[in-house]
Parts: C-alpha cells; sequence; structure tokens
C-alpha cells in the first residue's frame, strides 16, 4: 500500500538554525532517504521551498482568487513528503517514526486513494 509522509516543521533558514545544525540535518535527511531507498520501499521524495514561496488559489463566487504564502496560517509548514510503498500502516508507521523531522514536528501518515501513473488513474 501507497503511503505519503507529510512532513511538517518550523521553518528555518541556514541563517537561522546555523550552517552546522543546517549540515547536519541535510546529512540525516539523506541517510534516511538511503535507508527508504535501500528497503526499496521508496517511490518519492521532495523536499519543498519555504513556505514564503507558496501561491494558493481558491474559487468563490466564480472568482478566482490567488493568494501568496500558504492558506494555513500556523507555525509548522509542510517542508517535504517521502512516498512509499509498504505492506500496511504499521510499516508505514516504523518508517515514520525514523523521519529526522520527528524530533521537531509532527509526521502525517496519509493513504494514498488512486494515483496518475502513464495516463491512467489506478488505486
Amino acid at each position: 500500500m501507497r503511503y505519503t509522509l507529510l512532513l511538517h516543521y518550523p521553518e528555518m533558514s541556514p541563517e537561522d538554525l546555523g550552517a552546522d545544525a543546517w549540515a547536519e540535518g541535510e546529512r540525516e535527511f539523506h541517510e534516511y532517504a538511503t535507508a527508504l531507498d535501500k528497503a526499496g520501499v521508496l517511490d518519492s521524495a521532495e523536499v519543498l521551498q519555504p513556505s514564503t514561496a507558496t501561491t494558493t488559489v481558491s474559487l468563490r463566487d466564480g472568482e478566482l482568487r490567488v493568494q501568496d504564502g500558504p492558506f494555513a496560517d500556523t507555525k509548522e509548514q509542510l517542508g517535504g513528503t517521502f512516498v512509499i510503498d509498504v505492506p500496511d500502516l504499521d510499516a508505514a508507521l516504523a518508517w515514520a517514526r525514523k523521519a529526522p523531522s520527528i524530533e521537531w514536528g509532527a509526521v502525517e501518515i496519509r493513504p494514498s486513494a488512486t494515483r496518475f501513473v502513464d495516463g491512467a488513474w489506478t488505486r
């Protein structure tokens, strides 16, 4: 079963965090992605740009509204995702527990409903 691990944590720049801590975080995420890949469960991983680069769109009364920045006003932001294919939720939980960002934020585990591959939707 496919799950997306959504990593939520406070945004910090390299300047805010410090060069050594930033490098350590990059190393930890590289090791995590490598472990997922070696286990044969990693489908994709994305590190997102800061939420300040976000554009949110909505449709209200037939009018398209474009908003700079994220829609949610929270201290934590979605920082990245890992899409994994594992047998069940217990396996997804085990991998989520190993995400480096769990030390300073939440990891949301959401099962995939469908996906679009090679021109068709599949379950």
